[in-house]
């Protein structure tokens, strides 16, 4: 389970940013084409955060679709696996979306003094 190795990452990532401060939630967009398991990464998370600023965030994942563009007619098409065929019938596609993986949001308890 690769997931594991990017949950810690993401941590790792978050904490920094975070410069101390306690997290409440994270935002994190995965593409549908990554080979990224959310709910893994979800399992994940509340393991991984255990003992760092961001023990008890809420962790919201944001699933984007996968698009490709066709070589042959320049149509955009959703794909739900990282090859399709076009309506044109060419197989000739570029993936332009769904490979993602971003921290989009962090969300920081603000301490008021």
């Amino acid at each position: 389970m690769h997931e594991l190795g990017i949950t810690q990452n993401i941590v790792a990532i978050v904490s920094e940013h975070a410069r101390g401060s306690k997290v409440q939630r994270v935002l994190l967009e995965i593409g549908k084409l990554s080979a990224i398991m959310p709910d893994a990464i979800r399992f994940c998370f509340d393991i991984c955060s255990q003992g760092t600023v961001l023990e008890g965030a809420k962790l919201e994942i944001l699933e984007t679709p996968g698009l490709g563009r066709c070589r042959q007619c320049g149509a955009e098409i959703l794909l739900e696996q990282p090859f399709g065929m076009c309506n044109c019938g060419s197989v000739e596609i570029d993936l332009i979306a769904g490979e993602e993986l971003k921290i989009k949001e962090i969300e920081i308890e603000e301490v008021c003094v």
